[in-house]
């Protein structure tokens, strides 16, 4: 039993370890700014063009002449290592005609329900 535990324990450290979450598809924050969202929709935009085309990671490199790294940061949308005027700049460089449109509206307002 007590080998069963320390191999569980070495297993946790490992999943733990920072270094082994490259390829992890990430989500946004609890409460998001208005500009992680902008920037997190970007990167699902650009994903969702590569799947739509079925282009490989290689084809959507050359496409936005971007390195490997900078890539898989978009699809796995590392929205903190880019501005939005970068993902601006390559998502227009996929779509066509070059027309981006950001919309502004108000959030409806959300009600708690009382605590006890």
């Amino acid at each position: 039993m007590k080998k069963d535990n320390k191999s569980f324990q070495t297993y946790l450290k490992e999943i733990e370890d920072p270094k082994n979450d490259r390829e992890i598809n990430r989500d946004l924050p609890l409460h998001p700014t208005p500009l992680q969202v902008t920037k997190y929709k970007l990167c699902k935009k650009i994903l969702a063009y590569q799947l739509k085309h079925n282009l490989t990671d290689e084809q959507l490199i050359q496409k936005l002449d971007l390195s490997q790294a900078e890539i898989e940061d978009i699809l796995f949308c590392e929205i903190e290592r880019f501005t939005v005027d970068r993902l601006i700049t390559y998502a227009s460089r996929l779509f066509s005609p070059h027309y981006i449109e950001v919309m502004v509206e108000e959030r409806p307002e959300t009600v708690n329900a009382p605590t006890a």
